[in-house]
């Protein structure tokens, strides 16, 4: 772009991983250009998450309300049109909400990555590159903009009440904290109870403190239930407890946080906790903990050659394999060496 644009429209809706990854994107921008005026449009989670991200004006969208909705977020938006919209979604609700949203430039995915109309609703794409991880992928939206991301940055925004509330969970007495978030979205990315509470075990005989976190849904009640029910050791109950602002908060306040392919996987690395992530039905490389890939367990692979009959490089990057029993591959063991291969750089 040769001139300096006076304003941008952002458009992901969800998930929750994903809008996490957008925040870096957000920083770039505004590190460059910090009198921007910034705007995005995303799903009421996301913004339960990002609400008193600074320098943003967003605005909500309902996927219930239709294209009755859609009407009403194009009489909620500024006059005029922005100077680029950002279509970092390329579902097809997302695709046809953007032709609502008016732009000189619409800016989109490469066409390998597009799908569900999405070469309708754009004007120009950002760089092919595949193999790179999701975060990167998003952060190349400014690309076509004439920026680079070279330097990740969230900063979420959490209150100060939102500390307060983690800090009174436990003392901050030195123990060593796992904090364990054991339910994805996605049912099959989700680990078995006996294995979460046998590495808890673990850990909570090399002295850690272990915490259960989740959402307030009847499976992560259930879930957190059967690991505490299968443990030997204590174990600090706060599912269902916390909200999406004291989320960040908590996760912060770990030593390691273990959880499948998930939102608060990507929420404790943005906040900077090391995260063990359990990978089969997922690519770490692509969507695992931007900074914690060390910690990760890791049978993508394994899962590749079981259920598509072929390696993973094989693969076309980012394919999922949400088999029933694809999480099985990921063994107590692993687990296990995963968390000590965080107790060791604790202790180094």
């Amino acid at each position: 772009m040769s001139t300096i644009p006076h304003s941008l429209c952002l458009l992901r809706l969800s998930a929750l991983g994903d809008v996490t990854h957008v925040v870096p994107l957000v920083r770039t921008l505004q590190r460059h250009w910090p009198h921007l005026q910034l705007h995005w449009v995303i799903d009421k989670g996301g913004f339960k998450l990002l609400e008193g991200l600074d320098g943003v004006t967003f605005h909500t969208y309902d996927k219930k309300t239709g294209l009755a909705g859609m009407r009403a977020l194009r009489r909620e938006l500024p006059d005029g049109r922005f100077d680029a919209l950002l279509q970092m979604q390329v579902a097809l609700r997302a695709n046809l909400l953007s032709a609502f949203i008016p732009a000189r430039r619409r800016i989109g995915y490469d066409r390998r990555r597009s799908k569900d109309l999405h070469g309708l609703v754009v004007n120009e794409r950002i760089p092919d590159r595949p193999g790179i991880h999701v975060l990167d992928a998003i952060g190349s939206f400014c690309e076509p903009l004439g920026l680079r991301q070279t330097e990740v940055v969230w900063d979420l925004p959490v209150p100060a009440d939102a500390h307060a509330w983690a800090a009174a969970q436990w003392p901050g007495d030195g123990q060593r904290t796992l904090v364990i978030s054991p339910c994805s979205s996605h049912v099959r990315r989700n680990w078995y109870a006996d294995r979460y509470a046998a590495v808890a075990d673990h850990a909570a005989a090399q002295g850690w403190r272990v915490v259960l976190c989740g959402g307030r849904s009847e499976l992560e009640r259930q879930t957190a239930d059967a690991i505490s029910a299968a443990m030997w050791a204590p174990v600090l109950d706060l599912v269902g407890k916390d909200t999406l602002k004291q989320l960040p908060a908590l996760l912060a306040r770990a030593d390691l946080v273990m959880t499948p392919d998930s939102g608060p996987m990507h929420i404790a690395n943005a906040m900077g906790s090391a995260v063990l992530g359990l990978h089969a039905a997922s690519n770490p490389l692509r969507s695992g903990p931007y900074s914690s890939v060390r910690y990760c367990v890791d049978r993508y692979d394994a899962a590749a050659r079981r259920y598509k009959g072929r390696p993973a490089d094989e693969l076309a990057w980012g394919a999922k394999i949400e088999h029933d029993g694809v999480m099985e591959l990921v063994t107590v063991d692993d687990g296990i060496a995963a968390f000590e291969r965080r107790r060791s750089d604790l202790a180094d």
